[in-house]
């Protein structure tokens, strides 16, 4: 695994000399991009590490390593990040949770924070199943930024200026990183059917309580995150409930969730392999929710779009 984390690191040092020089290269590397950029970098490469490490049925330190440095690296990109924006001026300083691009970066921390507990918590073969949900989400974040400007700091809009995106915001993305990461067990848990895989994965027993769990704690701050945000809209637009498209599908997708959950604890695990095919579905629906109404749909929460 040496020599992943050796050309990550190189990779990443002539990205930002090439892209500004020395003088450039020095004060980059302060930056909350730079950060940021490293957070991407390291989460990407923890890919094909975990893969790696699955496939020689290996259990090394490197890839846990990765995904604690992309951790590191992507706190201190936010932390930068929110005293830039009052450096900055002009009524721009803010809690870095207002727009797309930056709840992109706490949704890798949040995934990437859940993916180590579970690894600590006996899920460690199974890292190459869950180290693809931040990898994805690092690799928009790259195109968002390239593509899109996203990285770019502007004042907040009205409705954002308030300090219930302090708490709606943080308790909706841990309801969809633990979503995200369930689908991912329940994966694991459908791949741990066939021998080959069986023999470098985690006990389905386990696999299957992890999905549970995560679905359990995914919906608990879902729904504090609703109620926030029911609270928020009253504050904000007069109204605790529009039937915002946002909205909509924020109840769909708790609705689902209720649902699951109704029938695994009624079910118990008789019912384990329609619970882990409907997680996955689960992930498709909260995917849409997360990113997809942005894309297609317009509403209240527009200023969310691409």
């Amino acid at each position: 695994m040496n020599w992943i984390v050796g050309a990550t690191a190189l990779l990443l040092t002539c990205l930002l000399a090439h892209l500004g020089g020395a003088a450039m290269f020095t004060r980059t590397l302060g930056s909350s991009q730079a950060q940021i950029f490293g957070m991407g970098i390291a989460t990407l490469a923890a890919v094909p590490a975990y893969a790696l490490a699955w496939w020689r049925q290996s259990h090394g330190p490197w890839p846990a390593r990765l995904t604690k440095l992309a951790l590191v690296l992507g706190i201190s990109g936010l932390a930068l990040r929110w005293v830039e924006s009052y450096r900055l001026g002009g009524g721009i300083g803010h809690v870095p949770i207002s727009n797309l691009y930056e709840v992109f970066v706490l949704f890798v921390l949040i995934a990437g924070a859940m993916q180590l507990r579970l690894q600590a918590r006996g899920l460690a073969s199974a890292g190459a199943f869950l180290a693809p949900v931040g990898g994805a989400a690092a690799a928009f974040l790259f195109w968002y930024a390239l593509a899109r400007g996203g990285h770019e700091q502007a004042p907040l809009v009205p409705a954002l200026d308030s300090y219930w995106m302090k708490l709606h915001v943080p308790a909706n993305f841990i309801g969809y990183g633990a979503f995200c990461l369930a689908a991912m067990c329940s994966a694991a848990w459908l791949a741990a059917g066939q021998p080959f895989a069986a023999r470098r994965l985690p006990a389905r027993k386990a696999l299957e309580e992890a999905s549970y769990r995560l679905i359990a704690v995914g919906f608990v701050a879902f729904t504090i995150a609703t109620v926030l945000g029911a609270l928020w809209a009253a504050e904000a637009w007069g109204g605790y409930w529009s039937w915002d498209p946002k909205e909509t599908w924020a109840l769909v997708v708790w609705l689902n969730y209720a649902a699951w959950l109704h029938l695994r604890l009624v079910g118990s695990r008789r019912h384990a392999g329609l619970l882990a095919w409907w997680s996955m579905v689960g992930l498709l629906i909260t995917l849409f929710a997360f990113l997809g109404v942005n894309i297609y749909l317009s509403g209240l929460h527009s200023y969310g779009a691409l």
